[in-house]
């Protein structure tokens, strides 16, 4: 990787983010990220260390590259190198990066085997600099480039022969899909003090349906249960979860199918499937690329 290419590109990319969130077009997802490092602990950690074990299907990344694309807060970045892999972590927003920054100052200060940058997963020349790597690893992210497809499409030069992909991409619920994207784009052009009024709108219906369902079962006290234990489960708080889901945008989404066909033509075996059945919740790949024949 052209260290001085990453310095050069990095305020050009920040400039072009600040631009799309200020019209409208991208979600500040780093500034959720920089509220959840306040409250990152070492339960958090190691939930994470466990479900990259558990995905991945190893003890130990010892003696493995790791690319963490659009790595957020940073965390998985902090997982992967705790079990060993050495790791490059890279985000389009600004603020992620200076997360990630922040927890390896606080746990790997000074480690030459995570390096940070900034860069776009739209950007092959970017992208083609940084190598292959022995596991490509993007949570939760290239659904939110603007252009799914062709970062899907690019990413793949990223992993080595033999080399494991672990994606996470957004569910095609087909009309409620088309319809959380006009409330993300709406959301987004909003003037920021109308914003919190307007996803209370939007979520009071749907939680107030939760909490009646909960009291038909006699057990209403276990919705307020799962609000106050969320942060312990999913990381975020309740709140700052809505925020982040109903604020994501750009939007795409995917069908399990579609993403196995896409890779299965590229030479992917999937090895491992977890599918969020047909909620708006995200489905996760495990693929290994095969390794080009000595023969």
């Amino acid at each position: 990787m052209s260290t001085r290419r990453v310095s050069m590109a990095a305020p050009r990319l920040a400039s072009t983010h600040q631009q799309e969130i200020a019209r409208g077009e991208r979600f500040a997802f780093g500034d959720n990220w920089r509220r959840y490092l306040q409250v990152l602990d070492d339960d958090r950690i190691e939930r994470a260390v466990a479900s990259l074990k558990a995905m991945l299907e190893t003890e130990s990344l010892v003696g493995q590259s790791f690319l963490d694309i659009g790595t957020g807060s940073g965390m998985f970045s902090l997982a992967a190198r705790r079990l060993g892999a050495r790791v490059l972590s890279f985000d389009y927003d600004p603020a992620a990066v200076a997360c990630a920054r922040e927890l390896k100052r606080r746990y790997f200060e000074d480690d030459g085997d995570w390096q940070i940058c900034t860069g776009s997963a739209l950007d092959k020349d970017f992208l083609a600099s940084l190598g292959r790597f022995d596991i490509v690893y993007s949570w939760g992210v290239l659904h939110h480039t603007g252009d799914m497809w062709a970062a899907l499409a690019s990413v793949d030069g990223n992993v080595g022969e033999g080399g494991k992909l672990f994606l996470s991409l957004y569910n095609d619920q087909g009309g409620a899909s088309r319809r959380w994207t006009t409330v993300k784009r709406l959301y987004n052009r909003l003037p920021s003090y109308l914003r919190g009024p307007f996803a209370v709108l939007v979520y009071l219906p749907l939680e107030l349906r939760k909490f009646l369902v909960s009291l038909v079962r006699g057990r209403p006290l276990a919705y307020f249960s799962a609000i106050r234990s969320y942060g312990r489960n999913r990381g975020m708080s309740w709140w700052r979860d809505q925020i982040d889901w109903i604020g994501g945008y750009p939007f795409e989404v995917s069908k399990p199918e579609e993403i196995f066909d896409f890779y299965r033509a590229r030479g992917y075996t999937l090895l491992k499937l977890k599918t969020c059945g047909r909620g708006h919740g995200c489905n996760e790949f495990v693929f290994r690329r095969a390794a080009v024949s000595a023969n």
